[in-house]
């Protein structure tokens, strides 16, 4: 993926299915692969009444409770464009996150809020914000990120969500023909990632211990490479033309644990392209491997 938005959490200890901390050799999680840092330090600047995420060069309100009151869809939109004619911190393209901007946001290794470590932002509400993306499949619905754990799910318009304007320049788009044949599986010539045919061990899927466990060289992935195959302009499933997943299950797993309950590791529901959790002990979901391009 050119720029600079993050293809892995900040999530950096591993856990059982229990839900207790282990040593990450040998378990096939998210944190035990060993990677440089993925963030500058420090990676918030602030500069008045503004944030700039100097990882992805967004720049946020500095309080993240600025409309004051939880607004629909529509109220969220107005509200942005009264503060761009009021000049907000001297500037008029203030707009509604996307939803790839507002989970870049999300730290995976903390809760309440789910932002990172030291960041300077004031007021935020753990609950949902909207952002300014709609839902593909329902035209009454738009795409919101809770941030007491991270979920992205989509929200009905009419109801009420926290709003936290931003502006800057919008994450890269991918490419038009996404995908390319290379070593026994598809790259996504968006990020590079090389991913297998859908990989589900029975028929009624896999536990999450079973999908951990990889194939040779491939892996399971992290929450934010699932996320990345998602393309939001489309519907069951979300993911964009020509896509090497066959007809996808209704959840897949990822090798990052929901540090809200440790019991739970994140999930991408392919359908639409939310981001939610599943049980780790119960079978159910598919597996879908990749390896490093």
């Amino acid at each position: 993926m050119t720029g600079t938005w993050p293809l892995t959490t900040d999530l950096r200890r591993c856990y059982d299915t229990r839900g207790r901390a282990v040593d990450c050799a040998g378990t096939g999680q998210e944190g035990e692969r060993v990677r440089p840092a993925a963030s500058p330090k420090p990676r918030f600047h602030r500069a008045g009444d503004t944030v700039r995420d100097r990882l992805t060069g967004l720049v946020w309100t500095r309080r993240a409770d600025l409309s004051e009151f939880p607004l629909s869809w529509a109220e969220a939109v107005d509200f942005v464009a009264r503060i761009n004619a009021d000049g907000f911190a001297g500037h008029r393209d203030w707009r509604l996150p996307g939803r790839r901007e507002l989970f870049s946001l999300v730290s995976h290794a903390r809760v309440n809020p789910a932002l990172p470590a030291g960041h300077p932002f004031t007021a935020v509400f753990s609950g949902y914000y909207w952002t300014g993306t709609p839902l593909a499949r329902l035209a009454r619905q738009a795409w919101s990120v809770h941030l007491g754990g991270g979920r992205l799910f989509a929200g009905m318009r009419h109801t009420s969500y926290m709003v936290w304007p931003v502006r800057g320049a919008a994450p890269p788009a991918p490419p038009a023909h996404r995908w390319q044949a290379a070593e026994g599986g598809a790259r996504d010539l968006f990020t590079g990632l090389i991913w297998r045919p859908l990989h589900t061990p029975a028929d009624d899927g896999a536990t999450w211990e079973e999908a951990l466990a990889g194939d040779g060289g491939w892996r399971l992935p992290g929450i934010r490479e699932l996320e990345s195959l998602v393309a939001p302009y489309r519907h069951g499933p979300a993911l964009a033309p020509g896509h090497p997943f066959g007809e996808p299950p209704e959840g897949v797993w990822s090798a990052t644990t929901s540090v809200y309950e440790p019991r739970y590791a994140w999930v991408l529901y392919p359908r639409d392209g939310a981001v939610g959790v599943g049980f780790k002990a119960r079978p159910g979901f598919g597996v879908w491997l990749v390896k490093d391009g």
